[in-house]
């Protein structure tokens, strides 16, 4: 299937570079009850809301310029604890469509990926410069997410590099999602199952059982 290619991100990045943010931060349990929840809403529920429901002017997706924030700049270990892909879904609905880390937890990490979300990582040195820029006077710019070129441009000009695999990358920036990209290699695979069928012809007798 095809979704829309990943291009070039601009706009505010917001700066939540705790450590060990779980899934259930992400998306509380509670918004999982519901195929009708709004996972937007729901996102970092615990932290947007106080218990009457009302924001909480102090968390930084509840401040201005952030609340249209495309871009996040989290801590280490960004998405452990339970495997719920949800908390994918929630960023994805909020807008967010980069989340910059040094490490993944490896669940949220594939997850990201099959939703049009762009885990890249990137190293703490230059997670905390970013986080300074997006802290000061300059969030009032934009940072920009190029993925071709591996750079994340910051408000006062400078470029950070960060990584992504390469399969991945192209995948995003084609729009492709698994089922596509396995598709790229059907000329491939259509040779090896010719070729398969002449060393192991049982197993096409098997496949031809269905």
């Amino acid at each position: 299937m095809k979704r829309a290619p990943f291009e070039v991100v601009s706009g505010p990045a917001a700066p939540l570079p705790h450590v060990n943010i779980n899934t259930d931060a992400i998306i509380p349990a509670p918004y999982l009850r519901s195929a009708s929840a709004d996972l937007g809403a729901g996102l970092f529920a615990r932290w947007r809301y106080d218990d009457a429901g009302r924001e909480n002017p102090d968390f930084v997706l509840n401040r201005p310029p952030f609340r249209s924030a495309r871009i996040l700049l989290a801590g280490e270990n960004f998405g452990c604890g339970s495997s719920r892909e949800a908390a994918a879904w929630a960023l994805v609905r909020f807008g967010i469509r980069c989340v910059f880390a040094p490490a993944f937890a490896d669940i949220f990490y594939e997850n990201a990926f099959r939703n049009g979300l762009l885990a890249a990582l990137m190293p703490q040195e230059s997670i905390d410069y970013a986080v300074a820029c997006a802290e000061t006077a300059q969030s009032e710019g934009h940072f920009t997410v190029n993925l071709a070129e591996r750079a994340l441009r910051c408000p006062d000009g400078r470029h950070l590099a960060f990584d992504v695999p390469a399969f991945r990358a192209d995948a995003l920036l084609r729009g492709d999602d698994d089922i596509a990209a396995t598709l790229e290699y059907a000329d491939e695979i259509a040779t090896f199952r010719a070729r398969d069928a002449l060393i192991r012809p049982w197993i096409q007798t098997f496949g031809n059982l269905a």
